[in-house]
């Protein structure tokens, strides 16, 4: 009678079904670690990055080509008599409520927007350090943002370099800020 009842029973032992929760874990630590989201998330970010600041060289070119040569060929209704691009590195942006990342803010909105871009462009993962709850997280409004990205103008060779301090993103190995010069 003993016997009749063992062979009658129906299932799997601990042992089996122990296995294949192993092997279920093994694949998806596996699947977890070869798409890694948070490592897309950043290439995303920075493929967004490399985007805008060749966006904004862009737009900064046509203007002094437009200008023949000069960023600011005059005090006109787009742009301030002063503007100039800096020789020491700022960050695009302007307004009180806002931290320059490096340097000083340089407000290049008037200069470019609508003639050249039809909106300035904010880094994409730098959404948390601006105050801004009315609208994008860069802007409350256009006296007031901050791109996350910087400029520079070299004096001696008149090249122009748009950086995103942000490109260095820590889920990405071995990566550095993106910078863009012509």
């Amino acid at each position: 009678m003993h016997k009749l009842l063992k062979q009658n029973q129906k299932g799997f032992t601990l042992i089996e079904i122990l296995v294949v929760i192993g092997i279920i874990a093994v694949l998806a630590a596996i699947v977890i670690i070869a798409i890694n989201p948070a490592r897309q998330f950043a290439q995303a970010r920075n493929s967004q990055r490399t985007s805008n600041t060749n966006s904004i060289l862009n737009a900064i070119g046509q203007r002094i080509a437009d200008n023949k040569g000069l960023f600011r060929a005059a005090a006109d209704a787009t742009c301030t008599a002063a503007m100039d691009l800096p020789t020491t590195v700022s960050t695009i942006g302007v307004g009180a409520a806002n931290t320059p990342i490096l340097g000083v803010f340089i407000d290049l909105r008037p200069c470019l927007v609508t003639t050249y871009l039809p909106e300035i462009p904010y880094d994409p993962g730098n959404g948390d350090i601006f105050d801004a709850p009315a609208k994008a997280p860069h802007v409350d409004s256009a006296a007031n943002y901050n791109t996350g990205y910087t400029v520079v103008k070299d004096p001696t060779t008149g090249r122009v370099t748009i950086c995103a301090p942000g490109g260095d993103e820590n889920a990405i190995a071995d990566s550095e800020e993106i910078c863009v010069t012509r």
